[in-house]
C-alpha cells in the first residue's frame, strides 16, 4: 500500500506567517497570518517582523492543519522557507519546523523563496509545460529564470540594485503615500495617464535590471514642483512611473524570449499582484503571440501554499535536510 504525501509547510521570509498543508500533491490549507505593526515605521522592522512571527506561528499552524482536515501524526514531512528573507523572521520559521519535525520523527525540507515562487504555478490548472521563462519581481528580487523542471531552473538576469518592488515601495514614500506603497501607487494609476510624464528607462546590457535611476528621476521630479502640483497630478504621475517600471520588466522579457526562442512565460512574485503589470503582461502575450502564466493572487505574495508545492516535489526527489540546517538572509535560486 503506497502511503499518502502529507507536508506541513511553514513561511516566514518576511513579514507574512503562513502554513500549508499540500496532499499528494493537492493544496488543502493556506493560512497567512499579515503583519500590520510595519505601517507606522514605512517598511518592515526586522526586529518587530522576527517577535510577531513568534506570536503567531502556532496558532497559524494549527489552523492550517485543522483547515487540511488531518492530523498531525499524519505528517510524512515538514518543510519551511530556508532563505532568502530577514534572517530573524526567518530563524523562527526554521526553528519551529525542525522541533515540531523533531517531535514526530518525521524528515525536513529546505525550500528557496523565490524558487516556491516560481513553482507556485503547479498550485492550479493552467501549469506552464517545460521549459518556459519565468518574470520573477518582488519587493526584494527582479529575475528572469529558465525553468527547465519542476527543480532544475536558471537565472538569466537579475537586478544590479533595486529590484521593481524597492523601486515600488520607495516611490510611494517620495510621493507621501505611505507603505506599503506598490499597491497604492497601482491603484492611482488606474485613473491615470501613463504617457503624461516621461522617465528613463534604463539600458542595462543583457539580461539584468536597474531601477536606481528611474527611482532618482521621481525624486527630481517631485522637488521641481510644489506640493499641490504633485497633489493635483498624483494619478498621472504614479500611472507615468509605473509605466516606465512595467516597460523595464517587459523590454527585458522580450529580449530573454527572443534569445532562448521560449514561447511559454509566467510571471511569480509579489509584484505580480500588480493589475497593471498583469494586463500589461497579457497584452504583450497577444502581441508577441507567446502564452502567458500568472499565478491567483493569494500566491502572489508570501505564502506557504508555494513552499508546500515546491517541498511536495523536493519528497519526491528525496531532497530531504539535515536538522543541522540553518537559515540563510541570502539564497540562490539554484542553491
Amino acid at each position: 500500500m503506497i502511503k499518502d504525501t502529507i507536508i506541513l509547510a511553514i513561511e516566514s521570509s518576511c513579514d507574512e506567517t503562513s502554513a500549508s498543508v499540500v496532499f499528494n500533491g493537492t493544496i488543502r490549507s493556506n493560512v497567512i497570518a499579515s503583519q500590520d505593526i510595519h505601517a507606522p515605521h514605512g517598511g518592515v522592522v526586522p526586529e518587530l517582523a522576527s517577535r510577531a512571527h513568534q506570536k503567531d506561528i502556532v496558532w497559524v499552524v494549527k489552523d492550517a492543519i485543522s483547515k487540511a482536515k488531518v492530523k498531525k501524526e499524519d505528517l510524512t514531512a515538514v518543510a519551511f522557507t530556508r532563505g532568502p528573507g530577514l534572517l530573524g523572521s526567518l530563524l523562527v520559521g526554521v526553528s519551529f519546523a525542525k522541533s515540531f519535525a523533531a517531535g514526530l520523527r518525521i524528515p525536513i525540507i529546505e525550500v528557496n523563496h523565490m524558487q516556491a515562487h516560481v513553482l507556485a504555478h503547479f498550485i492550479d490548472e493552467p501549469k506552464p509545460p517545460f521549459p518556459f521563462l519565468c518574470l520573477t519581481v518582488s519587493g526584494g528580487h527582479t529575475q528572469i529564470i529558465l525553468v527547465e523542471d519542476y527543480l532544475k531552473m536558471s537565472l538569466l538576469g537579475e537586478t544590479l540594485d533595486d529590484a521593481v518592488g524597492e523601486a515600488f515601495d520607495k516611490a510611494a514614500k517620495i510621493l507621501g503615500l505611505g507603505y506599503p506603497g506598490g499597491p497604492m501607487i497601482d491603484k492611482l494609476a488606474a485613473s491615470g495617464d501613463h504617457l503624461k510624464y516621461s522617465f528613463p528607462i534604463s539600458e542595462i546590457p543583457d539580461l539584468n535590471f536597474s531601477f536606481s535611476g528611474v527611482k532618482t528621476a521621481l525624486l527630481y521630479f517631485t522637488q521641481k514642483y510644489e506640493a499641490s502640483f504633485i497633489k493635483e497630478n498624483l494619478s498621472d504621475i504614479c500611472a507615468s512611473y509605473q509605466y516606465t517600471l512595467i516597460q523595464t520588466l517587459l523590454r527585458k522579457l522580450k529580449k530573454a524570449i527572443k534569445t532562448h526562442g521560449i514561447k511559454h512565460v509566467a510571471l511569480a512574485g509579489g509584484v505580480s499582484a500588480n493589475r497593471g503589470l498583469r494586463a500589461a503582461l497579457i497584452a504583450f502575450s497577444e502581441k508577441e503571440r507567446v502564452q502567458t502564466y500568472i499565478p491567483d493572487f493569494e500566491y502572489c505574495t508570501d505564502n506557504a501554499a508555494m513552499i508546500a508545492i515546491t517541498a511536495h516535489y523536493k519528497y519526491l526527489n528525496n531532497e530531504f535536510a539535515e536538522f543541522t540546517v540553518g537559515p540563510l538572509s541570502r539564497h540562490s535560486v539554484m542553491a
